[in-house]
């Protein structure tokens, strides 16, 4: 299985750097993984809708240059679904047995994602209703493609 991550910005901080290095090491034994940053657009304090709208189409545009034909897009959005951790699992394990060899995983930037790329998402998934700094939620996405792939092999870790 590829998987590949599709995120607005940069990781700034040490700490979660070296967190999203360790979980990619981890991962090698499990599929190939790339992970592809995308530039942020700088949006000024207290942007009006319309601002904001401009923002998230120049930073979905970004985004889909970065998807390949035939990939399943999943995208991190606070309205998707909210599986745990085994039910995740699940669903990755299905999606290679039915054929998909390529999973992108889709991180916006602080305002969310275009309209566009949530329509060409196979997937909207959520971690939480809560707001998540972009850097953590990329540690916090790692780990869990990390455990999903643990479980699908029954490999202690999970519990």
């Amino acid at each position: 299985m590829r998987i590949s991550i599709v995120c607005v910005g940069k990781i700034k901080e040490k700490f979660y750097a070296q967190a999203v290095d360790e979980y990619c090491k981890r991962l090698g034994r499990y599929c190939r993984l790339e992970i592809v940053e995308v530039a942020d657009e700088k949006t000024k304090e207290n942007a009006s809708d319309n601002e904001v709208r401009i923002v998230k189409e120049c930073e979905g545009e970004r985004i889909l240059k970065n998807i390949q034909d035939g990939s399943y897009v999943a995208a991190l959005a606070i309205e998707g679904d909210m599986p745990d951790s085994l039910e995740l699992s699940r669903k990755l394990e299905r999606l290679g047995t039915g054929g998909v060899s390529h999973i992108t995983f889709v991180i916006g930037g602080s305002l969310g994602l275009s309209e566009a790329v949530c329509k060409r998402a196979d997937w909207l998934l959520s971690f939480s209703r809560m707001t998540f700094p972009h850097q953590l939620m990329r540690v916090i996405l790692l780990e869990q493609v990390y455990r999903a792939y643990r479980i699908m092999r029954n490999e202690p870790y999970h519990k």
